[in-house]
């Protein structure tokens, strides 16, 4: 990965993928789209978790809106399926992404943002979808993946009327699983990606392509695919490692947060 506006960091075993766009607010420019794909697809094979974050007091403010070209039909759809194709890296990537989230999660970094397994909002954030206003729809995934968040209902109302909604709202409303105070939510996502990288890696492989899908299915389905699942999970050498170690009372309980 070699892009100006994107910058890697390895903190032990965790990635730190930062947008550096900031005199933008991180507007995501195709190139920028296509560095995310190549990023989250050549992540070193030691990492286990990884931080997204946005240079300067923004996350990312969407679509960088001066290369949207007069484009045909087929040319639109193109483009978007190579949205689709880079956050699918994101989501369905080799490990657990956490976003720390600050300023503008607008439009395509709101559909960024969604791509990530888990969100930590400061209380700068705020959300917004402004397509409806701009004769445009989401094509970066936001349709498939905002409405499991917020539901279809405040998504329809969000695009049809410019509603924003700021931290504390966007919490209650699902964007984000963790709400901090001002410039803390990259220490706070760092905290728990490291956390996360601690676990059984085909754990975390399940809890990322697994459970998306298992939602998705009947539930007859998903209790097979779930069985499926359990029975590899607790057959690798790690998870029986650490289920002797618990066993043994080497491992510490679950306590009372």
């Amino acid at each position: 990965m070699n892009h100006p506006d994107l910058q890697l960091e390895v903190r032990d075993e965790v990635a730190v993928v930062r947008l550096t766009r900031g005199a933008k607010r991180n507007a995501l420019s195709d190139g920028l789209i296509l560095a995310l794909r190549d990023t989250f697809e050549n992540l070193p094979a030691t990492v286990r978790a990884a931080v997204l974050d946005g240079e300067g007091p923004h996350f990312c403010a969407g679509l960088d809106l001066s290369e949207l070209k007069e484009r045909d039909a087929g040319q639109g759809l193109q483009h978007s399926r190579m949205w689709h194709a880079a956050l699918e890296r994101v989501q369905y990537g080799p490990v657990p992404v956490i976003a720390a989230l600050h300023g503008a999660v607008v439009g395509g970094g709101l559909e960024l943002a969604s791509a990530c397994h888990i969100r930590v909002a400061d209380s700068t954030t705020f959300y917004a979808l402004p397509e409806g206003s701009r004769g445009i729809f989401v094509g970066g995934g936001g349709s498939v993946r905002i409405p499991k968040l917020i539901g279809a209902a405040r998504m329809t109302d969000m695009m049809l009327t410019g509603r924003v909604y700021n931290a504390e709202d966007g919490e209650r409303a699902g964007f984000a699983q963790y709400l901090v105070p001002e410039g803390t939510a990259f220490d706070k996502a760092l905290e728990l990606a490291r956390r996360v990288a601690q676990n059984a890696p085909l754990t975390n492989y399940a809890l990322m392509h697994a459970l998306p899908r298992i939602a998705e299915q009947t539930a007859d389905h998903g209790f097979f695919t779930e069985a499926l699942m359990a029975g590899i999970a607790q057959s690798a050498p790690d998870a029986k490692e650490r289920v002797r170690a618990f066993l043994d009372g080497k491992a510490d309980k679950v306590r009372k947060a």
